[in-house]
């Protein structure tokens, strides 16, 4: 793992695969590390230059004030431009996963000069908060399980890992590989970060208070690249639909439903998700 700078900020990075390949970038949600080691290392396997990053106030990227940002969703959208650019990688396939996947969908369509294709996993064509009437809102018995537990100490290593681990059991993804991931982005937080860092590292709080105006919805049509809407068929959090809404307003956009999913990739998707991307480009 190494940082890029771009436009004035940091962005943590980790690499894949042959530098001269076609660069593939993996968006975090909000870490990095919300993209499997083994994706990562199917997509380089073949033939691609995989680069997966944190956005800000997250992982090794910069880090201010996670509760009061001060940039917009745009600026996320603009990073990965710019991280394309300094990769040396234009045009690159993005990708993005839950609330990165918003990151994509904006960066595309501001930037459609930077990508040559476009991945959206488990994610909605609106901002947080309250979505428009014809798609699904999260599932309101699976949150209120999920936000009725008590926070961990989150100096506490072990504590962070075990609230992630029954987490991932409430929203139906696999118990061990969440306990592993929050241990590894607990491991990658700095030393000193406060509580509200912690927070927006392992769950990205930041998407609560970000500014996300102005609506991209109704610009989706304008997409002219190539692209794969993943979405698991058992999302509780972006229930399905949302990425169906995604890939009909997309031309030509491929829906791809990873029937034993839920929010995360599990392990048995893993050939089916890299083989549709790697068709993609």
């Amino acid at each position: 793992m190494s940082t890029v700078n771009v436009h004035g900020i940091t962005l943590g990075i980790e690499s894949f695969g042959d530098d001269d390949a076609p660069l593939v970038l993996l968006a975090g949600s909000p870490t990095m590390l919300s993209w499997p080691d083994a994706l990562c290392e199917r997509l380089a396997a073949g033939g691609r230059r995989v680069v997966r990053y944190d956005l800000r106030d997250s992982g090794e990227s910069t880090t201010a004030d996670p509760q009061a940002p001060a940039y917009t969703l745009r600026d996320l959208a603009a990073d990965a431009a710019a991280l394309t650019d300094a990769l040396g990688g234009r045009p690159a396939h993005l990708a993005g996963i839950g609330v990165s996947g918003t990151v994509a969908q904006v960066a595309v369509l501001d930037h459609p000069d930077a990508f040559r294709a476009l991945t959206l996993v488990g994610t909605r064509p609106v901002a947080p908060g309250p979505p428009d009437d014809d798609l699904p809102d999260h599932d309101r018995a699976t949150m209120n399980r999920l936000f009725a537990r008590t926070m961990p100490d989150w100096a506490d290593r072990e504590a962070v890992a075990d609230h992630a681990a029954g987490g991932a059991r409430i929203l139906g993804d696999d118990p061990a590989t969440a306990r592993a991931a929050a241990a590894r982005i607990w491991d990658r937080t700095p030393d000193d970060a406060t509580p509200p860092v912690h927070l927006a590292n392992q769950i990205g709080t930041v998407f609560s208070v970000l500014d996300c105006a102005p609506r991209w919805r109704e610009r989706l049509p304008g997409i002219a690249i190539p692209t794969l809407v993943a979405h698991g068929r058992h999302d509780p959090f972006f229930p399905l639909g949302n990425g169906e809404a995604l890939a009909h307003a997309i031309p030509q956009a491929r829906l791809l439903v990873l029937e034993h999913a839920a929010t995360a990739i599990p392990d048995t998707a893993i050939d089916e998700l890299a083989e549709a991307m790697r068709t993609l480009g």
